[in-house]
């Protein structure tokens, strides 16, 4: 007799990405494991696996859902009507706003595990950040020759500073549980590229964490 599959509804891919994503956010990707997705949700090992072979391949597919989240939220940013500060402070308040709903950038959590990851992620890694990058460096080039942002050094080089310091930013405020620490970062790079832009104004754009809260795992 063959053996059936187990039953999953439609949304079940979705659900369980939704899941691994937070505990990823949260744990890292070596801190959890099928069986804490399958506990969060309430289904079976078997299921999961339905969906995603290992976690390797779930891995991946969480990366590049991720980065598209973020590409729609820069393409977001590049629609509305903003001046080159604005889009920075803009790309900016897409790390507070993950950092004030208790997660941490997915990609910048599985860049502290790189070495224990398999190609197919490292690739996906970098391509997040070669992505970010690519649209810093072309938002620099345009504040540059627009006279609307001021900073030493190519363009490419700027880039790599703001993500690094954001990613660090998150990092650090992490142990201390203080989203301030991040805001002092962002602040310091606005000023040191932008000048004093005033008070920060939020804008809504395609969020890059997805999870509604009644999806968001269980911390230990």
């Amino acid at each position: 007799m063959a053996t059936s599959r187990p039953t999953v509804s439609p949304s079940t891919a979705t659900d369980i990405l939704d899941i691994a994503e937070g505990l990823v956010q949260s744990r890292g990707f070596n801190g959890f494991s099928y069986a804490d997705v399958s506990s969060e949700m309430g289904i079976t090992k078997a299921a999961l696996h339905y969906h995603f072979a290992g976690k390797a391949e779930l891995g991946e597919r969480l990366i590049t859902r991720y980065t598209d989240r973020f590409d729609d939220a820069l393409a977001a940013i590049d629609a509305a009507a903003l001046s080159v500060p604005d889009r920075l402070v803009a790309y900016c308040d897409l790390y507070r706003a993950t950092l004030r709903g208790q997660r941490m950038c997915l990609c910048g959590m599985l860049a502290a595990e790189y070495n224990t990851l398999g190609q197919p992620m490292r690739d996906a890694i970098v391509r997040f950040f070669d992505q970010n990058q690519r649209w810093l460096t072309a938002l620099l080039a345009t504040g540059r020759q627009t006279g609307t942002l001021r900073f030493a050094g190519p363009d490419e080089q700027a880039a790599k500073t703001i993500i690094a310091a954001l990613e660090g930013g998150m990092l650090v405020a992490r142990p201390f549980q203080d989203t301030a620490v991040l805001d002092v970062v962002i602040d310091r790079l606005l000023i040191d590229f932008a000048g004093d832009t005033g008070p920060f104004v939020p804008l809504t754009f395609a969020s890059v964490t997805s999870p509604s809260p009644s999806k968001v795992p269980k911390t230990r």
